[in-house]
């Protein structure tokens, strides 16, 4: 590095380069969706840990689920609301590499997660019997610790050689949180080795559990063609594919995001498909894998009831 380079001390978000009304609209707009993933998520996490009848392995990886999507959507909505109501949409250069390594980390939880309820769910319909002694507390509890201590060590390697570089701008990030591909752009130095580390890293944590959340779905679509009954067929049909949509909404606009060619997807549509698999996503978890679920809503019908006869 030479000693005419100066390392940039804050960072401008440019976010939605709209009209200011249009931003009061937007900012209306996302506290709206951040509010309802905080409340959705909370009140199943509420709900598990309220209901007795609820602490079971089964239930383990949804309340899981609930931290991450909240903590998920907590690692940016905050700063882009708070950008959309200011003029001066700074961000100091630490915070926002902090940003960077919580948003990789919560985001590459999401996907072990999803991977390891895909299983949950492949053992609960495919070997209901031996379920309990599958999916035990020790094993639940292991590997939800292995998702969160994997994906920080990931996140971790990625922030490491981010560090290495040197930052001399430019000072605009054209998105609305510090995106590690916009991080790399502020860098005065040769990044391919971050961009191909970032691509392996992708091909392992989008493409790879996206194949084993597909290959537990195939096995449990086998195993409800033979169930006997069209009733329970159908409810186990519209569980699946529910679950499903949510996930092919997460990993198609992740991989869309990293791994696409750059030319393929102008800015504003990168901007949209963040929105999609960092706020509308952990929004829509807790409503198809918890509140559909009839002992959930057994479960907040009990807690309405108590409130109610107090």
């Amino acid at each position: 590095m030479g000693s005419n380079q100066t390392w940039i001390t804050e960072v401008i978000l440019l976010g939605f380069q709209v009209d200011p009304k249009l931003e009061l609209f937007l900012f209306g707009f996302f506290l709206l969706f951040y509010s309802l993933t905080l409340m959705g998520n909370g009140m199943v996490l509420g709900l598990i840990c309220w209901d007795s009848t609820l602490h079971t392995p089964m239930y383990f990886f949804p309340s899981n689920l609930t931290i991450v999507d909240m903590s998920y959507a907590s690692s940016i909505v905050p700063k882009m609301l708070a950008n959309l109501t200011m003029q001066k949409k700074t961000i100091s250069f630490a915070p926002c590499l902090l940003q960077t390594f919580l948003y990789l980390a919560l985001a590459v939880t999401e996907c072990t997660s999803l991977v390891v309820m895909s299983y949950d769910r492949y053992v609960a319909i495919c070997h209901p019997l031996r379920y309990a002694v599958i999916m035990s507390w020790r094993v639940c509890t292991i590997l939800a610790a292995t998702c969160w201590i994997f994906s920080f060590l990931l996140a971790l390697v990625h922030i490491t050689l981010i560090l290495r570089l040197p930052f001399c701008g430019p000072q605009t990030i054209d998105h609305f949180f510090c995106q590690i591909m916009s991080v790399f752009k502020l860098a005065c130095a040769d990044t391919r080795l971050n961009q191909t580390v970032l691509f392996v890293g992708s091909v392992f944590v989008l493409v790879g559990p996206l194949c084993l959340v597909l290959v537990s779905y195939t096995c449990i679509l086998f195993a409800i063609l033979r169930i006997q009954s069209s009733e329970s067929q159908r409810k186990a049909f519209s569980t699946c594919s529910s679950h499903l949509c949510v996930v092919g909404l997460f990993f198609g606009s992740a991989i869309v995001m990293y791994m696409a060619p750059k030319s393929r997807h102008s800015q504003e549509q990168r901007k949209i498909l963040s929105l999609f698999y960092s706020l509308f996503n952990p929004m829509l978890n807790p409503l198809i894998y918890s509140l559909r679920n009839a002992e959930v809503k057994g479960a907040l019908r009990r807690f309405l009831r108590k409130k109610t006869s107090v």
